[in-house]
């Protein structure tokens, strides 16, 4: 990477970091572009090269941080035997979840700032090079498994990932209404529930 690439990722990096430090304060609504820069020592200007408006800034953030958060999930799961797209899904939703009850901040941001249509743009558009397509993984999942097949399959990730956040949310930040570790078991049984209930293999 040269001398100028490098200053405009600094650049880059520099205001995705004051910007999710400033979310994480005020809120996005309570957050100006000019804050943003302002906290990150550019010119306001040196925003619009990279953003239109401060909630492409918010979609690149849930988009960076889904990305890593599954790139270490997908990678421990490359260490197991799991054939089944049901142990698949449970695998990835409980490492995600875990790594999650460990940083705290970023689970308040996501579940703050998500909801399905930024999630979704999160998850099939990959601007940056540490970004990934989850959605063709989810579908090359699936076919992978030839003998199962599903009714509206991404209405069914759409039901995992609205019940795996809700329920971990104040679980995890507040052990409200019991501990996060608690309630996995159940999480994971709905899940295989929605899964099953997906399948028109077996109808």
């Amino acid at each position: 990477m040269g001398k100028i690439a490098e200053n405009k990722q600094h650049k880059l990096d520099k205001l995705l970091s004051s910007a999710f430090q400033l979310f994480l304060q005020n809120g996005i609504e309570k957050t100006s572009v000019s804050d943003i820069t302002h906290a990150a020592g550019v010119a306001k200007g040196t925003f619009y090269l990279y953003f239109h408006d401060k909630y492409e800034v918010r979609d690149r953030l849930i988009a960076r941080n889904a990305s890593k958060l599954f790139l270490r999930a997908s990678a421990a799961m490359e260490l197991e035997e799991l054939p089944a797209f049901e142990d698949k899904i449970i695998f990835l939703v409980n490492h995600i979840l875990t790594q999650l009850s460990h940083d705290k901040a970023l689970l308040m941001f996501i579940s703050k700032n998500l909801s399905w249509g930024v999630f979704r743009h999160a998850l099939t558009e990959a601007p940056g090079d540490t970004e990934i397509d989850f959605l063709s993984v989810y579908y090359t999942w699936i076919a992978n498994n030839p003998a199962i097949h599903f009714k509206d399959p991404e209405i069914m990730l759409f039901m995992i990932i609205e019940l795996a956040s809700s329920v971990s949310y104040s679980t995890i930040l507040y052990d409200d209404p019991i501990r996060f570790e608690d309630v996995k078991p159940y999480l994971y049984h709905c899940i295989r529930d929605i899964i099953q209930s997906h399948r028109t293999d077996q109808e």
